[in-house]
């Protein structure tokens, strides 16, 4: 009888540990499932350049997550740190479906890092400013402006256009990029119309701590404007006519412009251009769409010629005296891009500019343009801001490495 009842205590035993581990079984696999739900795709960054890169915004397709839809309800974690990553989201076609995820990584030299795209709530999500911003400016005639954290730009629009071709005041006839220099980190677009033409308690042409706008485009390229060269003669496009804001947000802000059809001599040219400026960085992006030319040329303004061109791999740069202080501009594109770069100095006012000769592929040629005020303090003399052109070009001619899985 003992040796039934101990035979029959070993079996409850042994049934006991079963059904404890068939139970541990069912709660992975219950934990896992509940995990998979909030966990999306990995997301790996890799740095093959032997310095740290911090200033480049990774963009991630919603076809690409495999997700049918984008809202804020998505996030993105770096792995290794549990840290939640600022991101954005970027409606790209304008169709009212948001289809792009943005984030800015911090990736260390000749390492990768990787990050999770996972369900996040609103407590959990990193919130920042709006530092990238761009507006139409309907109270300016039609400007549009642009700027994030470091620098800042605008572009005139047809009614400028017309108002300089018709001899009333407030017209401007350009299509160069002109250049505010701000030197603060907050954004200032709104805040020195609202002073200037509003509230007329001030004067964007007037620096009291934040900047000013001094700097003159005329029919010049100004920062980044682009040209047709037939024979050896530049020709140019007239002011946009179209717009369009794609985004604004902590770390991107882009738009579209289109321009009116233009001839270069015997060439009959269309161009538009999605213009984007990221946070961090002095230098404008500009995807150009452009027929009827092999290349282009984009060009910086030589003002009153006492400063100096200078190039390198990738880059041209201006570096001038600028009222009390000096600035430099520059041009830069990727290798399968850049052909060279010109110096081109005419006696007509505002017409001399340094040239970046651009290859045009399938319609499309993509490069970066901006600058840097020796006030801002952020590249302060010629060294410092040719060091930065170096390294800038170097990042768009071996991008991130970036996989899905």
């Amino acid at each position: 009888m003992l040796m039934e009842e101990n035979q029959q205590m070993k079996i409850n035993i042994q049934t006991m540990k079963i059904f404890k581990t068939v139970y541990c079984l069912l709660m992975v696999v219950l934990f896992t499932a509940c995990s998979s739900s909030k966990q999306y795709k990995t997301i790996v960054a890799k740095n093959t350049l032997n310095h740290e890169r911090s200033n480049e915004v990774v963009e991630l397709n919603i076809s690409s997550l495999g997700l049918k839809t984008l809202d804020a309800t998505i996030g993105v974690k770096n792995v290794a740190t549990n840290e939640f990553m600022l991101t954005q989201l970027v409606d790209q076609d304008g169709d009212g479906v948001m289809d792009q995820l943005l984030f800015q990584p911090k990736i260390g030299a000749n390492s990768e890092v990787e990050f999770q795209v996972v369900k996040i709530s609103s407590s959990e999500k990193p919130k920042a400013e709006d530092l990238c911003f761009s507006r139409f400016v309907p109270e300016r005639t039609d400007d549009y402006t642009w700027e994030n954290d470091k620098v800042a730009f605008r572009v005139y629009g047809p009614n400028a256009q017309m108002l300089k071709e018709t001899g009333q005041k407030r017209g401007t006839l350009s299509s160069g990029v002109d250049a505010w220099l701000k030197r603060v980190e907050y954004p200032v677009i709104n805040k020195w119309y609202k002073e200037t033409l509003i509230d007329k308690t001030g004067s964007y042409h007037k620096d009291t701590g934040e900047g000013l706008d001094n700097f003159h485009v005329g029919v010049s390229r100004g920062v980044g404007g682009i040209a047709i060269r037939n024979n050896s003669e530049f020709y140019y496009s007239k002011n946009y006519t179209k717009w369009r804001t794609i985004t604004t947000g902590p770390l991107r802000t882009s738009f579209y412009l289109e321009y009116e059809n233009w001839t270069a001599g015997s060439k009959t040219i269309t161009e538009s251009k999605i213009i984007s400026l990221d946070l961090g960085n002095n230098l404008s992006k500009f995807e150009t769409s452009v027929s009827g030319t092999k290349e282009i040329y984009a060009g910086l303004t030589l003002h009153e010629k006492d400063g100096k061109v200078s190039s390198g791999n990738g880059w041209v740069t201006y570096w001038q005296p600028h009222a009390d202080s000096e600035l430099g501009t520059a041009i830069v594109a990727d290798a399968k891009t850049f052909s060279g770069s010109e110096k081109y100095d005419v006696e007509e006012k505002d017409l001399s500019n340094a040239y970046a000769e651009l290859k045009v592929s399938s319609n499309q040629v993509t490069y970066y343009a901006g600058f840097a005020w020796k006030k801002s303090k952020q590249y302060p003399t010629k060294e410092s801001w040719t060091a930065y052109l170096d390294r800038f070009s170097k990042e768009i001619n071996t991008p991130l490495l970036i996989s899905v899985k």
